[in-house]
């Protein structure tokens, strides 16, 4: 019994470990929202996404050509200056979500709508991999009629690849906020964290091999 019980224990601490939302002991400095540093992305053209855990939309987006930075936070919730562990805990309407700052010149939006559903899970719903519920659902946040139809005719052209429906939302985009210090480039900055070995590079390396021509030399791992 004792050894079941062990086995059991083991098994759910391994799951906590591979969850994004987990607890970390940061300074009050590193629990301060980001600020992005808007005269380095004066310019640039936005695109805001959400689906599943931050720390790896994030560093797929960092990762592809023409994409000057990507700003972990949230969204799609009415409530103001939201922090991490209320979202985490789905006390919150907001979802984890990443503030794409892009050129338009160098990658388009339609290119970022192929990025975004190749390093997901289009299907599954309220949720990626090991982390479920209403903060890691998958929502496109359109800025205007234009992007709106693309992603909708974006999800009808790939729609047939799968047995499923495609889950991800449809959203005017209205509010983002940024989230804690210590989320901005997470993956770079916490690189032997489970979750990161187990979930985030494994998910950012499956889209990266789909399309390894849109890839950062300096990125690909």
């Amino acid at each position: 019994m004792k050894l079941i019980q062990g086995t059991l224990l083991s098994f759910f601490m391994g799951l906590t470990l591979l969850a994004c939302g987990q607890q970390t002991n940061r300074s009050s400095r590193d629990m301060k929202p980001a600020v992005a540093n808007t005269a380095s992305l004066s310019g640039l053209s936005v695109a805001t996404f959400a689906s599943g855990c931050f720390w790896c939309v994030e560093g797929v987006f960092e990762s592809v050509k023409g994409v000057k930075e990507a700003v972990s936070g949230y969204a799609g919730g009415t409530e103001a200056n939201p922090t991490y562990e209320q979202v985490s805990a789905h006390v919150t309407s907001h979802a984890e979500t990443v503030q794409v700052y892009y050129d338009s010149t160098q990658v388009s939006y339609a290119t970022l709508l192929k990025v975004y559903f190749a390093s997901q899970d289009p299907t599954q719903v309220m949720g990626q991999g090991p982390d479920h519920g209403a903060s890691y659902r998958s929502i496109i946040f359109y800025r205007n009629a234009a992007e709106k139809m693309q992603a909708q005719n974006y999800i009808a052209s790939i729609q047939k690849d799968f047995k499923k429906p495609i889950a991800a939302e449809l959203e005017p985009f209205t509010k983002f906020w940024n989230a804690e210090g210590y989320h901005q480039n997470y993956i770079v900055n916490n690189p032997g964290v489970s979750y990161v070995q187990f979930e985030s590079i494994p998910r950012i390396k499956r889209f990266q091999k789909k399309f390894p021509d849109l890839i950062k030399s300096d990125r690909k791992l």
